[in-house]
């Protein structure tokens, strides 16, 4: 019998991986250290964004919500 929980929790990996790799590809001058604040810190992560690519908050957030469209993934960090 499969493991559900486990098969999610490495499509959950999976997505935020895929994800990461978009917003690399979007904004290359972020680190991937700077990348993975986006999803437990996003605050952090979108300070670093607007220091290293002068972009708003509401403007990556934005750019974000359509990477995760483009790849089918999502993430569970929200700006505020």
């Amino acid at each position: 019998m499969p493991n559900t929980n486990q098969n999610m929790k490495e499509n959950s990996k999976e997505n935020i991986e895929k994800l990461h790799r978009k917003i690399k590809e979007t904004w290359s001058g972020l680190s991937d250290n700077d990348i993975k604040l986006y999803n437990g810190k996003p605050d952090e992560f979108f300070a670093k964004l607007k220091e290293k690519a002068n972009i708003s908050k509401e403007d990556a957030h934005k750019k974000i919500q359509q990477l995760e469209k483009e790849c089918g993934c999502s993430s569970n960090a929200k700006a505020a």
